[in-house]
């Protein structure tokens, strides 16, 4: 079965950061390193899944919405680092 966000972040605790970079980077239009240089800590990869799970989500748009204002204190600097890695 191919990873998901959601397998990922349940196994999380016991991934090394390397292998989880690599199974986020599976999913995601980041390379490993820059997965690393953007999230060093295995807290802050956890965010980025827990952002990814809302956005990635089948929910309507409406429901994603809500998701995100109800987790934004916990997602916010995820949000920040992604919006100002594109700008």
């Amino acid at each position: 079965m191919p990873d998901d966000f959601d397998s990922i972040l349940d196994a999380a605790e016991e991934l090394t950061l390397s292998d989880l970079n690599s199974r986020i980077s599976s999913l995601v239009r980041f390379t490993d390193a820059e997965l690393e240089s953007l999230f060093p800590r295995k807290a802050d990869k956890k965010k980025l899944l827990q952002l990814m799970q809302i956005v990635r989500s089948s929910s309507s748009a409406n429901t994603k919405r809500r998701n995100l204002i109800r987790n934004i204190e916990s997602v916010a600097g995820t949000v920040i680092k992604l919006v100002g890695r594109l700008a």
